[in-house]
């Protein structure tokens, strides 16, 4: 699944591949307790988390691996040590491995972004 057609996380989540459910699952747990304040809403075809109708945090079962995007430049540059041996595109970090998922690091990236607003990438 690379981009869905549902029309909310619930049916999002109900389409992903079983083996990869529980993490998404996990993920949005994460987004929804540390990003107080945001919108859960579905951009681009995957659960995307808004702060002032402008997505900050996605993410979605892509072919080869579970993706988690960091709109947020300054969030990104502040854990550019941590990131440094991820697997990381300009926005988005890949998770080869659903059980390979760094949620320690996610919950960090995620409270940094909601602490305060910053300029989308």
């Amino acid at each position: 699944m690379v981009r869905s057609s549902a029309e909310d996380v619930d049916g999002y989540l109900a389409e992903v591949p079983e083996d990869r459910r529980d993490v998404l699952v996990r993920l949005r747990q994460l987004c929804r307790l540390e990003l107080k304040g945001f919108h859960e809403a579905m951009a681009y075809g995957m659960p995307a988390y808004e702060r002032d109708g402008a997505a900050e945090i996605a993410f979605a079962s892509q072919k080869q691996y579970v993706s988690f995007y960091l709109m947020r430049s300054d969030v990104r540059e502040a854990f550019e040590e941590r990131l440094a041996e991820k697997d990381m595109g300009k926005g988005c970090l890949r998770f080869r491995e659903a059980g390979s998922i760094d949620f320690g690091l996610v919950r960090d990236l995620l409270r940094a972004t909601a602490a305060a607003p910053g300029r989308i990438c």
